[in-house]
């Protein structure tokens, strides 16, 4: 596993018990999750077993979510990671998608974009994975954004489950290309 590691602005460490007020923070406010098609928490309890079911994945020792936090003052923000889907999405399954979500007060700012960079760079680094992939709703134009800007490559649009066009996205390896 990881160690915590920092950016220019940013510190990454795993997700814990005092961060449950953050997640449910950033997982009820409806602006957060508007392209996402999962309707906001309603209780700190779901924020508890959101919480719960990260510990699992990183006693597993699959890749998921860190939070992301001011390196300055070590204020939540959110969360950002590579994370093990199991899919199928886009006729995929058992991909490393990167993903973001922060609270929307940090919007704006290129925390997403630095978290994405970050993390991408652990992925083609200590993880050596070969892939990385990402996906957004084809509409949120400010995700879409942040893919390409941390060296993300568009390669099609597909229709999700829920029948909502969406944008896949994929960055190979540069040290593993023959």
């Amino acid at each position: 596993m990881l160690e915590p590691f920092a950016s220019a602005r940013l510190r990454y460490r795993p997700l814990g018990p005092p961060d449950v007020a953050g997640l449910f923070a950033l997982d009820s406010d409806p602006r957060v999750l508007r392209y996402l098609g999962t309707p906001p928490l309603t209780s700190i309890a779901q924020a508890h077993a959101a919480l719960a079911r990260t510990a699992d994945a990183y006693r597993a020792g699959a890749p998921a979510r860190w939070a992301v936090e001011l390196r300055a003052t070590g204020e939540f923000l959110g969360w950002a990671g590579l994370k093990l889907n199991p899919g199928p999405v886009n006729g995929r399954a058992d991909f490393i998608d990167l993903g973001y979500r922060l609270l929307a007060p940090h919007w704006g700012q290129g925390y997403g974009t630095e978290a994405g960079r970050a993390w991408l760079a652990q992925g083609f680094g200590p993880l050596k994975l070969p892939l990385v992939t990402g996906y957004a709703e084809a509409a949120h134009g400010a995700s879409r954004r942040i893919l390409e800007k941390v060296g993300l490559e568009f390669i099609n649009l597909f229709d999700a489950a829920n029948g909502t066009p969406h944008a896949w996205y994929e960055a190979r390896n540069p040290a593993l290309a023959q």
